[in-house]
């Protein structure tokens, strides 16, 4: 049977890379639901090409367009939050890849588990603004989260045979993004256009500036912490600039073991949607003799303030990290209309966790509320 796959967020760079997965299996996968905010057009060639039976647009504006430029195809056109929300439960649908950006992504991957969907879990932020709720509904409706970055992946991949022996320490790795090595003074001018350069990765724009800016991994170290069950003191960052090693388990025996492979997405992508089985591919394969020296480097925690603020925030608990993650989103959207400089980010972030209302027991009804506080208060700071 062929696993039938909904992918949220498909025009984006993880969607897309999805799709191209699953091009290259079509014995063993399905697209049943393709889903979008604006990318019309984008959207509207990967229906031609793929076929799904139901298409989501979130800009409602845009349904008539998506549904005239469609009218051809056996596909039903929906539009607006509330319909990725619910499509997600169709009894069609076998996994749910969530490709979406943000805090939007939670609704959603929350219905899916719900209706007991596979999970193959590109939102990073839905387990950064709510994993302690996320984690106990997967487990009471025995829902897996498989895990889509690649740093988690390679962790879930490094686990794979251990399931019994306790981690002592985990290693994110990082590439260091466009500004390794810089210092705060450097930093003070760069653009978007620099901070969208990443040496190694391609990814959305929001992705890229959070990696820029070191929140990307901030975010990975809260979802580390609840994918994997594990306390702050066992998660750990490097740098490392080939992004060759994508992370690392440390057992309590001293043994270490990491995965390594060329930086392409679409590796850890199929691992999620084939899992527990690998299926050979023609990706481009990792020759040592083209790496012969790999380095690791310490964080830089001064200048690139974001990473000990996620730290920080992890450490608070409760609706903490909720509120950073809305006051990143708004920055980072305020940089890349240069509102404000790259270094004002932290400031705002670390401004909304300190006038925010903290919560230590948040419920489910909390965390949107908190989500649209903690915005608000950003916005404040910006003068949007």
């Amino acid at each position: 049977m062929k696993k039938r796959i909904a992918v949220l967020g498909s025009t984006g760079s993880i969607g897309t890379q999805t799709l191209d997965v699953i091009s290259k299996h079509p014995d063993k996968f399905e697209v049943e639901v393709l889903t979008a905010n604006n990318r019309i057009g984008k959207l509207v060639e990967q229906c031609r090409k793929f076929v799904p039976n139901t298409v989501v647009i979130g800009n409602e504006a845009k349904y008539k367009q998506l549904q005239d430029a469609l009218e051809d195809l056996p596909i039903k056109v929906y539009a607006g939050a509330d319909a990725i929300a619910q499509v997600v439960e169709m009894g069609t649908v076998d996994v749910v890849l969530t490709a979406m950006v943000g805090f939007s992504g939670l609704q959603p991957t929350m219905n899916a588990i719900k209706a007991g969907k596979c999970i193959a879990l590109a939102n990073k932020e839905t387990l950064v603004v709510a994993g302690d709720i996320i984690t106990e509904m997967a487990a009471s409706n025995k829902v897996p989260i498989l895990p889509v970055d690649s740093e988690h992946s390679a962790i879930f991949q490094c686990l794979v045979g251990e399931f019994q022996n306790p981690i002592e320490k985990i290693y994110l790795t990082a590439s260091g993004g466009p500004f390794r090595g810089k210092d705060r003074a450097f930093l003070e001018n760069v653009t978007p256009e620099q901070a969208l350069n990443h040496p190694n990765w391609e990814m959305g724009n929001k992705i890229t500036i959070d990696s820029a800016s070191m929140m990307n991994k901030g975010l990975e170290v809260i979802e580390a912490r609840w994918l994997f069950g594990l306390t702050l003191d066992q998660i750990d960052v490097i740098v490392h600039p080939q992004s060759i090693v994508h992370s690392i388990v440390q057992y309590t025996d001293g043994s270490m073991k990491a995965q390594m492979g060329l930086p392409d997405m679409r590796l850890p992508i199929q691992y999620a949607l084939t899992y527990p089985e690998r299926c050979k591919v023609d990706f481009p394969r990792f020759n040592f003799l083209d790496y012969p020296n790999l380095s690791f480097e310490k964080t830089d925690l001064e200048a690139f303030r974001n990473l000990a603020i996620a730290y920080e925030a992890l450490r608070k608990g409760g609706n903490m990290p909720c509120i950073m993650n809305a006051a990143n989103e708004i920055v980072v959207e305020a940089f890349l209309e240069k509102k404000i400089a790259f270094l004002d980010m932290p400031g705002i972030i670390e401004e909304t966790m300190v006038k925010s209302s903290f919560l230590s027991k948040p419920t489910m009804d909390d965390y949107f509320e908190t989500d649209a506080e903690a915005r608000k208060i950003a916005q404040s700071f910006i003068g949007f």
